[in-house]
């Protein structure tokens, strides 16, 4: 067992000093994540629709269901939920069920009947910026247009509707505390996928891999040998970005600061593991770059971090389950804006940990075939 653990310490002392030859892989673990970071800090997100929303009505009304049929018919609303309690409301909204949740209160009907002043609340989650301000602003007009509708019915003056929303998680809304959380799970994949490859594929393009095969070194050892370093520049990674975030972006983290390196650890399996398969695939370290970002793209564009998952095609909705990118940006936005813990992210990371071990065990199977 001690030669075991000295022949992966010395594997892991040689990559570090590869590592830090190469200029590339250099520019990869510091310039990226710095890059990336200030760019997507200042970044915009697009609009959205069919934002998901819980309705809790109390007034039971005509009026009151002919509300929710309006904004739900607007295309911009799906009624995911109608709750019983303030507290299943709060409920949906942590746990990012809904984006927003809209409170009718008792003897709406009878106000508008009345030409009395009524109220309505609206809650949104702020986590996301952008999709806060557009469900607030569509939400406003709706109901402002349904006011004016039934004024219209009489000869007197218009409903007097007195709508207050709140952003709740980011209640200045802005996109940076949406963006720059994302950049830590966008970083380590892309980091963490190209290191990897890249590292397998020059020991196999220079000639090396046969000299590493002839040596003592197992299997298990030469794989651990080649994660482990890039698992601690991950950590690196993840730590400089939040560093950054939090000193210049002013990035809240409301969360436990020590699920943050525990929920890594288990994102991690599954990227390495991704980054090995690719190295299984690649001739040079070329073919490497491209297969890493090949994967990476769609991965991207499938997490949620640029578009809301509500908005694609069902079929693609389904393809983000295998997805690790997706449950690692609902745990690292959780932790940061909604202060969110176990109890609220155990299934985004049970969901992970069985499909890192998954792809995991296919890689590293997969590369000791390559090894034989």
């Amino acid at each position: 067992m001690h030669k075991s653990i000295e022949r992966i310490k010395q594997m892991v002392v040689k990559e570090f000093i590869q590592i830090f030859r190469d200029k590339r892989m250099k520019a990869i673990i510091f310039v990226i994540p710095v890059i990336q970071t200030m760019v997507f800090g200042y970044a915009v997100t697009t609009d959205v629709n069919n934002i998901p929303t819980a309705v809790y009505d109390l007034d039971r009304s005509y009026e009151s269901r002919e509300l929710v049929r309006r904004l739900e018919a607007s295309g911009y609303f799906s009624i995911r939920n109608y709750v019983s309690s303030p507290s299943e409301m709060q409920d949906l909204l942590d746990r990012g069920k809904v984006t927003m949740a809209l409170q009718i209160n008792r003897d709406f009907a009878e106000d508008l009947k009345r030409r009395t002043p009524t109220s309505l609340q609206i809650l949104v989650d702020g986590t996301d910026s952008n999709t806060a301000t557009v469900a607030m602003d569509y939400a406003n007009r709706v109901i402002l247009k349904y006011a004016k509708d039934v004024a219209g019915k009489t000869a007197r003056l218009p409903v007097n509707v007195d709508l207050r929303a709140r952003a709740w998680y980011n209640p200045e809304l802005r996109s940076k505390n949406f963006n720059v959380p994302g950049v830590i799970a966008t970083v380590i994949m892309l980091t963490s996928l190209l290191l990897t490859s890249m590292a397998v594929v020059r020991e196999r393009e220079i000639g090396t891999m046969e000299q590493l095969m002839v040596t003592p070194l197992k299997p298990l050892e030469l794989i651990l040998g080649k994660t482990i370093p890039f698992a601690l520049i991950a950590f690196f990674d993840m730590a400089l970005i939040t560093s950054i975030g939090v000193l210049k972006f002013d990035i809240p983290i409301r969360g436990s600061i020590f699920l943050l390196p525990v929920s890594t650890a288990i994102y991690l399996l599954s990227v390495l593991g991704t980054g090995l398969f690719i190295s299984t695939l690649a001739r040079t370290q070329q073919q490497a770059m491209m297969a890493a970002f090949f994967f990476f793209m769609p991965a991207l564009l499938l997490s949620g971090f640029v578009f809301p998952i509500e908005n694609m095609p069902v079929a693609f909705q389904y393809l983000t389950f295998v997805n690790p990118l997706r449950y690692f940006l609902v745990i690292i936005r959780g932790l940061f804006l909604k202060g969110n813990g176990m109890v609220i992210l155990w299934p985004q990371m049970a969901a992970l940990f069985v499909l890192g071990i998954v792809v995991l065990a296919l890689s590293s199977l997969r590369f000791r075939k390559r090894l034989g």
